[in-house]
């Protein structure tokens, strides 16, 4: 015989018909004992042994080797393969016992074999063979595994194969155009190539994810449900914030986008994006330092040669306002981008900066439960807290996007290159913010605004101001959103000091108050400015052209009480400096001196809760204790804030069983309000940029200390309860020399204490 050729043994066809099952017969094929003799040595090698065995090893596969056969098969010496099998099981104390010493030891010698068997009332064989199946079947299953994985992984790599292959298929010279090999390109080329196939990627992937709500109808917002579990305390929880109370001819032409438009919108989105977080990570030359050191200057012939494509060359007569602010700010990125996304809330945090905005259509919501990828089609209207600064309105695209883990960004397009109008004055260039995870809740945001403007209709006050980029610049963003998460994070704040006089350590009646608060100062926001979002009426004959009154009806508006409403503002010059007005508006003590309803009383501070580090940042309810005793107490709710940017001195009076109400936690919503107060703001002579503080967030002693000031006063006033009499022209004499009045006594007041 030759050797290594193995003879098959002639009883091959009984070994299979004997067991009639062909991976049963491989799988005992493992199990045989080393020694083959050892299946002669022992007399429990009947065929029914053998047999039984068998089935007992098909059972182990699906019992996790708890029953086995117990002896080793072997058809090649059953002399009668036709007789009936006798079947053996394990108890299950037995199986138990195996189970628990396989674990502490797969590969027992024959002492522990013996011994074991002993206990269980088993042979050393059959114990032998229950252990070898056991250590097959877990190395099956553990092969099965890894093949899984492999599979996944080999999948992944042809993916990525495909894609590179592609990538290298489309190759092509720069110079002549045809086919060529990487090595022939430089690798900022290269490098540039997979950059353009993987935002090709993204375009592909977010039109897929839009053609999901093409066609659908717009809706009133909100339209993004929030994918986060809701806060106990939120921005923009009142009914009506962000709705489009009103229109200008610019926005109330504006509907929803067309079918044809919505590719182009998606292709503008994810170039703006890309723009955006170039904007935010790059320096010079593309941002100058200027001549202080302290703010950043776009060099406009740069960015044009760095952002070719963009969205046109900017329109004859505008001008190019760019900024970039970055802060520290006690809030996590998630919450950050819900804020942005969500128009109610984003409205409500910079209600000094937007006077109205809408979502007009959502082409995708994101996908994996966030706000990864989605985007919206928007209209807004921007504003200065002055009724001689018009508004801003803009018709643009929202896209969120997450670069990294903890880093997002959320970027504004304006659209009127796909729908222009002849009335637009400004169009916004790639905006918005880069938001990047930090630690103890705190989040990193960059920030960039970009616009082109006609400010032709800017009043001579406030041009200075305008045109350095400060009143709508990235620094009024960023200071906005650094107080309004600190007063956040004050609402939420549990360890209160109770030692304090006046402080309200009710966690409700925080809450409550601070939302009630929050209302007034969105309603006073909502009539200052020369804003279209509201329907008030400019009366003639008012007697001067620099106080701009107006009237409406308010009907069936709980927030408000019934009747005819006239509101009074103006804005003027102070040469003192922005702080020291604030400082003096927001003191009780100095009340007197500039409120004529006082009627000279005594002010006294009830009780107030602090929203931010500066100790001016708080809501404070106030009474005035009329000197005249046959006159009721009047309860005053006020609310102070100021950041590098503004300040804000804004207040109401408030009915004290309603206060009473509030303050145990009771709904706030139904407490009436007519808001009255001050925007202070600097006159632009003397601007100090935003920095971040040692603290994390923004140093607000670093702006507003030098400088002129400008004041804008507002007051609103219900000079008849009957929503459909007729305003009388005393009533409007009388508003006006209220606000003329209040205003002189300001102006002498910080014209004795600046001499």
């Amino acid at each position: 015989m030759l050797a290594g050729v193995m003879i098959p043994a002639r009883n091959m066809p009984t070994m299979i018909s004997g067991n009639r099952n062909v991976s049963g017969f491989g799988t005992s094929l493992l199990v045989q004992p080393s020694n083959m003799m050892e299946g002669q040595l022992h007399p429990l090698e009947s065929e029914s042994e053998i047999g039984r065995m068998r089935d007992d090893e098909l059972d182990s596969t699906t019992k996790s080797g708890s029953e086995n056969h117990e002896a080793a098969s072997g058809d090649d010496q059953n002399p009668r393969p036709n007789k009936k099998k006798r079947y053996h099981r394990h108890t299950q104390h037995q199986i138990q016992e195996m189970e628990a010493f396989f674990k502490e030891c797969p590969h027992p010698d024959d002492k522990q074999r013996k011994e074991l068997g002993r206990e269980l009332g088993l042979e050393p064989l059959q114990v032998k063979f229950w252990f070898q199946n056991k250590r097959t079947q877990m190395k099956t299953q553990h092969e099965r595994h890894e093949n899984t994985q492999l599979r996944t992984e080999n999948e992944k790599l042809r993916a990525d194969n495909m894609r590179y292959r592609e990538a290298l298929s489309t190759a092509s010279c720069p110079n002549c155009g045809g086919p060529t090999a990487v090595g022939q390109m430089s690798f900022d080329e290269h490098h540039l190539r997979l950059e353009n196939a993987r935002l090709r990627e993204e375009i592909d992937r977010i039109s897929a994810i839009a053609a999901k709500y093409v066609g659908k109808p717009v809706v009133s917002y909100p339209l993004l449900s929030s994918p986060m579990t809701p806060r106990p305390f939120e921005f923009g929880a009142q009914p009506g914030t962000g709705d489009m109370y009103g229109a200008g001819d610019l926005l109330r032409s504006i509907s929803s986008p067309s079918e044809a438009d919505k590719p182009i919108i998606i292709e503008l989105a994810v170039a703006a994006m890309e723009e955006l977080v170039r904007m935010a990570q790059m320096g010079e030359p593309l941002w100058m330092t200027s001549l202080d050191g302290t703010t950043y200057v776009l060099n406009e012939e740069e960015y044009i040669r760095t952002f070719p494509r963009g969205i046109g060359p900017k329109p004859t007569g505008f001008k190019c306002e760019a900024s970039r602010g970055t802060a520290l700010v006690i809030m996590n990125h998630i919450n950050l981008v819900e804020i942005l996304m969500d128009v109610n809330q984003w409205s409500t945090v910079f209600s000094g900066i937007v006077s109205k905005a809408s979502t007009l259509d959502v082409l995708s919501t994101g996908i994996a439960g966030n706000y990864n990828g989605a985007l919206q089609v928007m209209a807004a209207e921007f504003q200065v807290l002055s009724p001689l600064v018009p508004t801003r309105e803009s018709y643009y695209v929202r896209y969120c996007k997450q670069h990294a883990e903890g880093t997002w960004a959320v970027v504004d397009a304006s659209l009127d290159n796909i729908r222009p109008s002849p009335t637009a004055r400004c169009r916004r260039r790639p905006s918005g913010c880069l938001i990047q995870e930090m630690p103890n809740g705190y989040s990193k945001v960059t920030w960039v605004e970009h616009v082109e403007v006609d400010d032709s209709g800017v009043h001579s006050l406030y041009k200075q101001l305008v045109s350095s980029g400060h009143a709508f610049g990235a620094q009024r963003w960023i200071a906005t959103l650094d107080r309004q998460c600190e007063r956040l994070a004050s609402v939420m704040a549990t360890n209160v000091p109770t030692g304090d006089v006046g402080v309200i350590t009710n966690q409700d009646g925080r809450k409550s108050m601070l939302k009630l608060a929050e209302r007034m100062v969105m309603s006073f926001c909502a009539g200052v400015s020369a804003s279209t979002a509201h329907t008030w009426t400019t009366l003639s004959g008012t007697g001067a052209d620099d106080v701009r009154v107006m009237t409406r009806k308010s009907v069936d508006d709980p927030g408000r009480p019934p009747g005819i409403v006239l509101s009074a503002a103006t804005s003027f010059w102070l040469p003192v400096s922005p702080k020291r007005v604030f400082d003096f508006l927001r003191d009780e003590n100095s009340r007197s001196e500039w409120d004529i309803l006082s009627n000279g009383g005594v002010v006294q501070e009830m009780a107030h809760i602090a929203n931010g580090r500066d100790t001016g940042n708080c809501v404070s309810l106030l009474r005035v204790n009329s000197a005249n005793s046959s006159q009721s107490n009047m309860l005053i709710l006020q609310e102070s804030c100021a950041d590098p940017t503004a300040s804000f001195v804004i207040y109401a009076p408030v009915d004290i069983v309603a206060m009473n109400v509030v303050l145990n936690g009771g709904d706030p919503d139904y407490v009436a309000l007519l808001p009255s107060g001050f925007a202070i703001l600097p006159d632009g002579s003397t601007i100090t940029a935003t920095t971040s503080s040692a603290g994390g967030g923004i140093d607000t002693d670093a702006a507003g200390s030098s400088g002129g000031s400008l004041l804008t006063v507002a007051f609103q006033i219900l000079v008849d309860s009957v929503p459909t009499a007729k305003l009388s022209l005393g009533s409007v004499a009388t508003v006006n020399n209220l606000i003329a009045c209040t205003v002189e006594r300001i102006k002498a007041s910080l014209s004795c204490e600046n001499a």
